[in-house]
């Protein structure tokens, strides 16, 4: 007769391998780049590597806001993805006949609508621009 902790943490066991598997190959793959790594130094092996290019000026230089504005659609639209992963996994389960779905259904649309009405208002805004 199994135990109560037997038949409770039995359902843990592929969790936990997967966990160790993962931490064992992070920790692995950080070892091996260590021990087989060149350990050589030198000054141009210490520079700061610019894309392939000698690195001119300060770190400290302005950058156009445009570029952080885009950064942010991207994480706004990047944000959508993940909160219309969970509606679109639910959406499908609700009953045909339920309440419920014309209303999921109806949330989503606002929220996409809302979102491209954003997108074109920035658009039309110039934001989009690199002038």
């Amino acid at each position: 007769m199994p135990t109560l902790a037997q038949t409770e943490f039995s359902h843990f066991g592929p969790l936990v391998l997967l966990l160790v598997l993962a931490l064992g190959f992070a920790f692995g793959n950080l070892i091996l780049t260590h021990v087989l790594g060149p350990h050589r130094q030198g000054k141009i092996k210490g520079m700061t590597y610019e894309s392939g290019m000698n690195p001119i000026g300060t770190a400290r230089r302005r950058f156009n806001v445009r570029f952080y504005i885009v950064a942010m659609t991207f994480l706004l639209f990047d944000v959508e993805i993940v909160f219309l992963y969970p509606w679109a996994v639910v959406f499908p389960s609700l009953a045909e006949q339920s309440a419920l779905r014309p209303l999921f259904l109806a949330r989503v649309l606002f929220f996409l609508l809302t979102s491209v009405i954003a997108f074109l208002y920035a658009w039309r805004k110039g934001v989009f621009r690199y002038d």
